[in-house]
């Protein structure tokens, strides 16, 4: 079992986290991806935190924080989230995506890859679901073993459980080949565990919340572009990047919702055939 590390809270306080998610720096600063600055954009995500007055106790970056797996992508990530105001005392978690290199990361951001996370009365669990040369994701048994091995340690803590790749369907009209593979592997070992209250991902793109049983599945925009389902079509939306902020409460409740950026206006050009791309 992966060393535990606790954020200390009043026993009364709720816990704020804040998740970030694929934000696709590359190894070359300022590089533009379908339209978009990715490091401008992530700045600017930062500072909507800051205006939103959001101090996280956490912050959970959920993959694809590179788009090419450069290390200096990770060093240019780690200067700029450890100089946001928002962010000062707050702990820092990621995890990889499809177009990470896990390697680097963790090699580049040791103390932030620690999968888990306790807060306040709730424990935090990153799994990784990446697949070596795939963007699709899959959990092996090593990663539900981590999972079920950490909640069996802590069986009166509220559980959030966070990952990369969505575990289900975003749309019932289009069929995703990225998603995980093997879902019902996760959701067979969730039904053992009451306690796991919320499953958060990143990977879409997309804002998603909806309910399975007791269960809160969410996702969450990207702070750079951004996709949407249409006609049955995966196509980039001209939606502004966001963050998601959850308030986690003692009693096992939860309060969340997304903000997008407010002070600038993203349109994504697009070249001919890139409505159809997914660089998620």
């Amino acid at each position: 079992m992966a060393r535990v590390h606790t954020l200390a809270r009043r026993n009364d306080a709720p816990a704020m986290l804040v998740q970030l998610t694929d934000c696709h720096l590359f190894g070359e600063p300022d590089t533009v991806m379908l339209g978009v600055n990715t490091d401008a954009s992530l700045r600017a995500v930062l500072r909507q935190i800051e205006a939103d007055g959001r101090h996280p106790d956490l912050l959970l970056a959920t993959g694809d924080l590179s788009q090419d797996g450069e290390p200096a992508a990770y060093r240019r990530l780690a200067a700029m989230l450890g100089a946001a105001p928002a962010l000062e005392g707050a702990r820092i978690r990621c995890l990889p995506g499809n177009h990470d290199l896990p390697s680097a990361l963790r090699q580049e951001l040791p103390e932030w890859s620690a999968p888990v996370t306790d807060v306040g009365a709730w424990r935090v669990i990153s799994l990784d679901t990446t697949v070596p040369g795939s963007n699709a994701g899959h959990l092996p048994d090593s990663q539900l073993d981590l999972l079920e091995a950490a909640l069996a340690e802590a069986p009166g803590r509220h559980t959030l459980l966070a990952m990369h790749h969505n575990p289900m369907q975003i749309d019932s009209h289009w069929h995703d080949s990225m998603m995980i593979d093997n879902p019902q592997a996760l959701f067979k070992r969730l039904a053992h565990w009451p306690q796991v209250r919320v499953l958060l991902w990143g990977h879409v793109h997309h804002e998603f919340d909806r309910r399975r049983h007791n269960l809160r599945m969410l996702a969450t925009p990207s702070t750079c572009f951004q996709f949407s389902i249409r006609e049955g079509k995966h196509v980039v939306d001209n939606l502004a990047p966001g963050y998601r902020w959850i308030k986690l409460y003692q009693d096992g409740s939860m309060a969340t919702g997304v903000r997008r950026v407010q002070d600038a206006l993203w349109h994504t050009d697009t070249q001919p055939g890139a409505d159809s791309a997914r660089a998620a």
